[in-house]
Formats: structure tokens, C-alpha cells, sequence
């Protein structure tokens, strides 16, 4: 018996998390554990996973996304392409591991942590939340700091 489009199109619909690098060679360390920690921020903010997909690269890589995608001529360390609606999670994030690397310098923290970090606050768009204002980076910070305590070492 086969299966109709539909459901073949359900059944293909698993939560899943995916690391990518774009124009860099870049493998992100414990990506298992990653995606672990990953799934449990977004039960815990209330978000049901579809798909999150981190792509690495460049500063000049994500410089050229910010000036075509958002008509920002700054450099950053990550831009969120939400492809839905909280509480659905499903979207890209652009991370420039030469942002966290030089953030991880100027914060005085492990690239690791710093990687982290970025990471997460990803999630966090996808999850709803903005950093626009004093107020919303705050904000955003505060939950980072809390997900952050939740990685297992």
C-alpha cells in the first residue's frame, strides 16, 4: 500500500537541527550535544521544533547577506531567516565564526562559549524574542545566560 504526497510529506516532517558551513571549513564541536541542548531550550520556551539549520561562514559572507537581505552595511555575528511563526520553530541562522572569534577576544571567554552563546540567541529570534531595544537586549541576554547554565560540560 502506498502512501499518499501528504503523508509521505508528515512522515518526512521529523524535528531536526543541522550544522552546515557555507564558504569556510567549519565543524562545529559536539554537534549531538548541541542539538540536545538546542531541542530542550525551545520545549522549555514553550516552541515545538520543525527544522533549525545554523550555516557558518565568513564576515564578508554574512556582511553581503546583512547589505542584500536587511540593507545593513555592518558586520554581525548572526542573522535569523525565520521561516514561521512562534510557536513553530523552523529557520536558518547565518553565524560568521570570524564575529564569534573576535566577540570571544573582546568578552574575554572561550570561543566556545562565546559560540554558544550566539548559537542560542539564534533560537531565541526564532522563539519570539527581539533585541531591538535596551530593554529587549536585556532581555536577551538574560535568557542566553540562562541557557547557557543548561549545556552539560
Amino acid at each position: 500500500m502506498s502512501n499518499t504526497l501528504e503523508e509521505w510529506l508528515m512522515e518526512d516532517e521529523t524535528p531536526s537541527i543541522s550544522f552546515q558551513s557555507e564558504d569556510i571549513e567549519f565543524e562545529v564541536p559536539n554537534p549531538g550535544l548541541l542539538s540536545e541542548w538546542i531541542k530542550s531550550v525551545i520545549e522549555q520556551e514553550g516552541c515545538n521544533l520543525q527544522h533549525a539549520c545554523y550555516i557558518f561562514c565568513s564576515d564578508e559572507y554574512l556582511l553581503q547577506l546583512n547589505k542584500e537581505y536587511l540593507n545593513h552595511n555592518t558586520y554581525t555575528d548572526i542573522i535569523t531567516f525565520p521561516y514561521t511563526e512562534p510557536p513553530l520553530i523552523e529557520g536558518d541562522m547565518f553565524i560568521s565564526v570570524d564575529r564569534v572569534k573576535d566577540n570571544a577576544r573582546q568578552y574575554g571567554v572561550p570561543f566556545e562559549q562565546e559560540l554558544h552563546r550566539v548559537i542560542i540567541h539564534g533560537i531565541f529570534h526564532l522563539c519570539g524574542y527581539s533585541d531591538k531595544s535596551a530593554e529587549e537586549k536585556t532581555r536577551m541576554r538574560q535568557k542566553e545566560e540562562e541557557a547557557l547554565k543548561l549545556l552539560p560540560e
